[in-house]
């Protein structure tokens, strides 16, 4: 169990020692600072994690020369609080800067080039500028090629993430060829009973579920649902993602009995293993409602409703957009 506060006591001991002890550029005192902000990071605390960040940013640019590798690390970790602020234009910014390096200082096919390209994708991808995003994704999975043996792992992550960028661009067919090879390596180079072959499968079942092959969707949403109940405890939040995609394809299939089922066993762990006012729970309710409204029983589906408005209400405030659903 991660202890932030009594790491973040000590290395915040470790701090007023090095300052009284050694010039601020040394390169303990520069890393401690970069401990702090990665411990502030994972607390949440975004505004104190760029303040050591940023510190250390200042002294290794100050101490070293402008293509060092450190401040690619550096540069890295400053995005990685600014993706979790939302604020995707900073974290292409500080990616960029950081990947520039790269390409001055080490070889076309290092692995470490592939991982920048991948970076970048991903924020081109979640901004949703899906050419450039695919742009960078196969530069990576270019990188890859040259360097990694043809059943790696990291192949299937890079064709993965290809898969998802034309998931989102509504070519599912394409989709779907490059989910399949990912599980093809996975299939080979890992344990049948890893979460990564649990997310290919669903992948692969979303695709099916997007295009109407509902019978499809089904088989490879189960095969995803086997994998994680090898993989993970009896109630652990992943397995209330996959009874919720099995509930929506027999939701779409016109089974609402079978639907609330897989809904409701969905519901249960969501209930356990998630705070009072989370998003999910009211994607869960939204969902019995419609399933009670398919079968006319609209008292029950309006409780549903209700209970979704307030934990939208809780978790958003008025005017969101996600209280769209509800409304309708």
């Amino acid at each position: 169990m991660c202890d932030y506060s009594k790491a973040l006591e000590f290395y915040e001991k470790s701090h007023q020692i090095y300052e009284k002890a050694v010039l601020p550029t040394h390169p303990d005192s520069v890393a401690c600072d970069s401990n702090i902000g990665a411990v502030y990071n994972k607390m949440g605390d975004s505004s104190k994690a760029l303040k050591f960040y940023e510190n250390d940013l200042e002294i290794t640019k100050n101490a070293l020369p402008s293509t060092d590798l450190s401040l690619t690390t550096s540069y890295s970790n400053i995005g990685q609080v600014y993706n979790n602020m939302g604020d995707y234009s900073k974290v292409l910014e500080l990616y960029e800067k950081s990947h520039e390096i790269y390409e001055k200082v080490i070889p076309p096919t290092h692995l470490d080039l592939a991982t920048s390209c991948n970076n970048i994708g991903g924020v081109y991808n979640t901004m949703g500028d899906y050419p450039k995003a695919l742009e960078f994704y196969q530069k990576a999975h270019e990188i890859k090629e040259k360097t990694l043996p043809p059943n790696h792992p990291g192949l299937a992550a890079s064709y993965n993430n290809i898969g998802l960028v034309y998931n989102d661009m509504g070519d599912y067919f394409k989709a779907l060829e490059f989910y399949k090879k990912s599980y093809k390596i996975l299939e080979v180079a890992l344990p049948s009973n890893l979460l990564h072959v649990a997310s290919s499968f669903s992948n692969i079942g979303s695709v099916y579920y997007s295009i109407g092959d509902y019978s499809k969707a089904l088989e490879f949403y189960e095969k995803a649902h086997q994998v994680k109940e090898e993989a993970v405890p009896p109630n652990h939040f992943s397995l209330a993602a996959s009874y919720s995609n099995i509930g929506e394809v027999y939701y779409a299939m016109g089974d609402y009995s079978r639907a609330l089922e897989f809904y409701e066993k969905s519901s249960k762990i969501r209930e356990t293993s998630l705070p009072p006012n989370h998003p999910s729970l009211a994607e869960t309710q939204l969902s019995f409602a419609a399933c009670y409204e398919r079968i006319n029983d609209y008292a029950a589906a309006l409780k549903a409703l209700q209970n979704a408005f307030q934990i939208q209400q809780k978790a958003f405030g008025e005017g969101n957009r996600a209280f769209g659903r509800t409304y309708t």
